[in-house]
Formats: structure tokens, sequence, C-alpha cells
């Protein structure tokens, strides 16, 4: 299935870009201590609309929305 209009431009957001409004929480998130005391934090979404899978991290080295595929 092709993905939206919306989930492309959601690839495309920086870290500190919200999700849109179709993107539903699919799981709690998930908390990584990091060397620092300042650690990351991970939340997955799926698009109530084409069904497209993301995971958000503020991560510093991640892409910071990673758009599933499969």
């Amino acid at each position: 299935m092709k993905i939206c209009e919306l989930c492309e431009e959601q690839a495309k957001k920086s870290r500190n870009g919200k999700p849109h409004g179709g993107l539903a929480t699919m799981d709690a998130p998930r908390f990584f201590k990091g060397k620092n005391p300042q650690g990351f934090e991970e939340q997955d979404y799926q698009c109530l609309t084409c069904q497209a899978k993301f995971t958000h991290s503020t991560d510093k080295n991640d892409i910071p929305w990673t758009l599933w595929q499969g």
C-alpha cells in the first residue's frame, strides 16, 4: 500500500516535529539511559489512514522519524 501525503511529509520532519493527526501511538514509549544523564526515548506510531509505521527517536544519532517499510 502506498503511504499517504501526510506520512511522506512526516518522514521529513525534525526531531522536534509533532506527529500528524492520523498517527496513533502503538505501544508505551521506550526510555534509554545514555552515558550522560540525558538519555533518549523512542515511540512507535501507526497511521490510521495508510497503515504506515514510524518510530520517533529523540536520540541525536538516529533519524528522528523512521518510516518502516516492508
